[in-house]
């Protein structure tokens, strides 16, 4: 819900190169949502979170841009901007986690 709410700080972090911030931010707020709704479902669970995976890849940018640019996020410890690189990893690592048992099942 964060991407609607606060969308103005998720559009800040967006890197330069990418066009149609907003419109990103709010895609990708929307796919979170689908992902967490679907990964609560046994039937959807894996297809969700396999998106989940891919989506925590795909914003992993606008991790490193803050990073890069930690004078941009004065408000933001910059240990913090660093820190959140390798918690990315383990985000997707719960993630892959929580579907263990419906990939093991599907086998």
């Amino acid at each position: 819900m964060s991407h609607f709410f606060l969308a103005d700080f998720f559009i800040a972090i967006m890197p330069d190169y990418l066009a149609y911030h907003r419109e990103l931010v709010f895609v990708s707020g929307l796919f979170e949502l689908l992902g967490a709704i679907g990964i609560l479902a046994p039937a959807t669970r894996v297809l969700a979170g396999y998106g989940l995976i891919l989506l925590s890849v795909a914003v992993f940018p606008a991790n490193i841009n803050m990073a890069m640019y930690p004078e941009r996020f004065a408000d933001i410890p910059e240990i913090a901007l660093y820190i959140r690189l390798p918690l990315q990893l383990l985000i997707i690592g719960f993630i892959w986690y929580a579907i263990r048992s419906e990939r093991v099942a599907d086998r």
